[in-house]
């Protein structure tokens, strides 16, 4: 009985790595995609399936500085340390909107030759602009409100879904 317990327990025998993926390049050969026709996109996505977004880059950095600047407001209003809260929450706005708006400029300057990589070459720009300007800001200004800081840090990042929302 042992024995047969086991067995069942032990590695099971695979086929050789070759054999996997000729068997999956086989599938991916068979299965064609077929593109949606217009009235196929309205019956699943709605009738402004075709219409373009109003949602532009610009608009989300616009958005990301409003919120970033009530945001500042809020806690210069409310911190007991007003000044130094609200300097850090403005810093913490441009935290967020500084690096999307660079994103944005690359966007408008690629035009027509848009790709993945200039894509993924932006976010990677978005990255380190955002790890420098914090670097930047803790080595720089001692009296920072980490809390204030990294909370309007948030919430301009959330200014996409936002945005997204009142498209």
């Amino acid at each position: 009985m042992t024995d047969k317990i086991r067995s069942n327990v032990g590695p099971k025998p695979q086929a050789p790595a070759h054999a996997n993926s000729e068997a999956w390049d086989d599938e991916q050969e068979q299965e064609k995609i077929v593109p949606l026709t217009r009235a196929q996109a309205e019956r699943l996505f709605g009738p402004d399936v075709g219409r373009v977004s109003r949602v532009t880059p610009f608009r989300v950095v616009g958005a990301q500085v409003l919120l970033s600047l009530a945001a500042t407001i809020a806690w210069w209003a409310f911190s007991a340390r007003p000044l130094e809260a609200a300097v850090s929450a403005w810093l913490g706005g441009m935290l967020g909107w500084v690096p999307g708006a660079l994103f944005a400029l690359r966007l408008r300057m690629s035009g027509d030759r848009l790709s993945v990589g200039s894509l993924v070459m932006g976010e990677a720009i978005k990255v380190m602009t955002t790890i420098a300007l914090l670097v930047a800001i803790a080595v720089a200004y001692p009296g920072v409100h980490w809390v204030a800081l990294l909370v309007t840090f948030v919430l301009t990042l959330k200014a996409y879904w936002l945005a997204m929302a009142f498209r």
